[in-house]
């Protein structure tokens, strides 16, 4: 017993034993065999860097953190995200740790190991081709054109447009009522040209309804922001959109053009509702990324 035993743990003290060994184990604890897979993958992934970029290494035990600290590294430079470094750093540490409780190492150098940073996630908006195709495919639906509009031209959010009373609509002075919160108003928007022949528009199909909410569903009750998540999504497939918009892209959309043309970020603070200048602040870099442009169209 105790000669298999030995020899299990030489066959497991080589990488490819005790890759075996690991892979096994995750099998007996019933993951599932992507995870297995992608657990395989990614462990199989650093052997094959450790032995090709340093001779010294040829077993588990003369990994150091630093060579691990050095792969990390490597797979930033080759482009991959902060996700899933962290996610194959994941599985490297469950490997070593699988090494130490099995004492075929004596510790683990993937101890320690600061996580790799997720990347913030890009704010997706529509590029005003991608806009003006969506505007066309709901030309002929009146509710879905002026939510478009009333989103693009005002940059609410999706909750703010589904408590738009017809209250909330001042049509002779160009304005929107914008509540937040429990209901009060808590800003106005300027409604432009386009706005306001959309919400006519609306207006004189939209009918008589016992609510006071201005946008209803097919069967005359309040639209819901789930149904608007749903309407743009319908709409983004017909476009053959491939990103992944949603409400908030209208906004985003509304936020960066209006910065890309200069609009002061206090102006723009006070449209979006932002209590934070920093949050408006955002747009305001993004918009100067076509400072090029701009600098030509100004040219002295």
């Amino acid at each position: 017993m105790t000669t298999t035993t030995s020899a299990t743990s030489s066959a497991a003290a080589t990488f490819a034993g005790s890759l075996a060994a690991f892979l096994r184990a995750l099998a007996g604890e019933n993951k599932s065999g992507a995870t297995i897979a992608a657990y395989r993958t990614d462990v199989q992934q650093l052997v094959t860097y450790l032995t090709e970029n340093n001779l010294v290494i040829t077993t588990p035990t003369d990994v150091r953190k630093a060579d691990l600290s050095e792969y990390l590294a490597h797979l930033g430079g080759r482009g991959l995200s902060g996700v899933t470094r962290a996610r194959k750093l994941a599985a490297i540490r469950e490997y070593f740790r699988f090494l130490v409780d099995h004492d075929l190492i004596a510790k683990s150098p993937a101890a320690g190991l600061e996580t790799p940073k997720k990347e913030r996630t890009g704010r997706t908006y529509l590029r005003p081709e991608e806009y003006t195709k969506l505007l066309s495919l709901a030309g002929g639906h009146a509710r879905d054109y002026c939510i478009f509009q009333v989103f693009l031209q005002t940059g609410v959010r999706v909750s703010e447009l589904c408590s738009l009373t017809i209250g909330d609509i001042d049509l002779q002075s160009g304005l929107l009522h914008v509540r937040e919160g429990k209901g009060q108003a808590s800003r106005e928007i300027p409604l432009e040209k386009k706005a306001i022949q959309a919400l006519k528009g609306y207006l004189r199909v939209r009918g008589e309804s016992p609510y006071a909410q201005l946008f209803l569903n097919y069967q005359g009750e309040p639209l819901g922001e789930r149904g608007v998540r749903k309407l743009v999504t319908k709409y983004c497939q017909r476009a053959g959109l491939t990103k992944k918009a949603s409400p908030h892209a209208f906004r985003h959309s509304f936020a960066t053009l209006k910065a890309e043309k200069n609009v002061s970020p206090y102006q723009l603070q006070e449209w979006l509702g932002h209590r934070n200048l920093n949050t408006t602040q955002i747009y305001v870099h993004l918009g100067k990324q076509n400072g090029k442009k701009l600098m030509e169209a100004t040219s002295l």
